[in-house]
């Protein structure tokens, strides 16, 4: 057993590393998330220029090699703009966030669309106004529907944070490339795999556990009461 262990001060350093892949994905995740909600929404606005910037992003974020993104902005956008200090963290998580984005924007559109219409309708007939309609009415039955592939697209972004390693950021991978010279390259690269694992199933827990309780509270809402006093209470 003790062929497969480090030793303190080696696991030190990986701990250093997780912890950077930790903040990567987290600023990942939050700003992904923001682009995913005004994207997706805006891929349904009846504006038709507001629609098709939306899916000018969503193509541009999608179709784009997030390597590539990654050193377009940790060094042509600093040329470009003439940033001296360069924040690679930032930068990496602004690239992964906009990979994020893209995808994230149709999970939130296809789950708008599935709400039934008749949802929008009654919100409509109480003169909920647009953000109203959104916040109160789609966006929370959207969420069932949301969560699951939400859940998939953050450890695909996990996994994606490996890449930051590329530009010079001190993650796991980087950190461990930075070792193998002198620990066991199996070991060391088995002692990775599982940390990524942890934490892959770590976000699979968490999103499990929303999962649920979304699903408690709309199984308590069909139990009280009924639609249309439900949105009254929100006017």
């Amino acid at each position: 057993m003790d062929d497969f262990l480090l030793t303190p001060g080696q696991y030190e350093r990986l701990f250093a590393g997780f912890l950077m892949t930790v903040r990567i994905l987290g600023a990942s995740f939050a700003l992904g998330i923001v682009l995913s909600l005004l994207v997706g929404v805006a891929r349904l606005s009846q504006r038709p220029w507001v629609r098709g910037a939306a899916l000018v992003f969503v193509e541009f974020a999608r179709g784009i090699s997030s390597i590539i993104l990654l050193f377009v902005m940790a060094y042509a956008i600093p040329i470009l703009f003439g940033v001296e200090q360069r924040n690679l963290l930032v930068l990496g998580s602004i690239a992964l966030g906009i990979n994020m984005g893209g995808y994230g924007a149709e999970i939130i559109r296809g789950a708008i669309l599935a709400v039934p219409r008749g949802q929008t309708e009654a919100s409509i007939a109480l003169n909920l106004s647009e953000t109203q309609r959104l916040r109160h009415v789609i966006l929370p039955q959207a969420l069932r529907v949301i969560l699951p592939p939400m859940g998939n697209l953050t450890i695909e972004i996990l996994k994606g944070t490996a890449l930051v390693s590329l530009i010079g950021l001190g993650d796991l991978l980087a950190i461990a490339n930075q070792m193998r010279q002198r620990v066991d390259t199996v070991v060391l690269f088995l002692n990775v795999l599982i940390a990524y694992f942890v934490l892959s199933q770590l976000i699979n827990g968490l999103f499990r556990l929303a999962e649920s309780r979304v699903d408690r509270r709309f199984e308590s809402r069909a139990a009280g009461p009924d639609q249309a006093d439900t949105l009254k209470a929100v006017t």
